[in-house]
């Protein structure tokens, strides 16, 4: 059963990206549609129109398996060799600096968020 709740949870997930995709051919929209949807998803999850519980399962399965998305791509440095030279090096410290500031910026956007929902409860 729990496989089944899983699986519904993944396919609302795709639904909602299909939906950003369907809105930004519809609308012509030079963002991603994926970045559409992710802000569907936010705004829905927000006015709780979404409750969690409806994603929660399946939005934390496919973070459990993320890292495996990314093995094609670190192999891939090997077929192109200038990576590994010094502009590799100057990229790498671009990459981990711009990640860096990502997971900062999104760690103190859910703190602030966890500090708003507590005040609420």
């Amino acid at each position: 059963m729990k496989l089944l709740k899983i699986i519904i949870q993944i396919a609302v997930l795709y639904g909602i990206y299909f939906l950003g995709e369907g809105i930004r051919s519809l609308l012509n929209i030079p963002i991603p549609g994926s970045i559409i949807g992710l802000l569907l998803l936010f705004t829905a999850l927000s006015l709780r129109i979404i409750p969690v519980e409806w994603i929660e399962n399946g939005a934390r399965f496919i973070l459990v398996y993320l890292p495996l998305f990314f093995i094609p791509a670190t192999v891939g440095v090997i077929n192109y060799p200038d990576f590994l030279s010094w502009t590799g090096v100057l990229l790498a410290g671009i990459v981990s600096l711009s990640t860096l500031a990502t997971m900062t910026a999104a760690g103190m956007v859910s703190q602030y968020f966890q500090n708003k929902r507590k005040e609420v409860h």
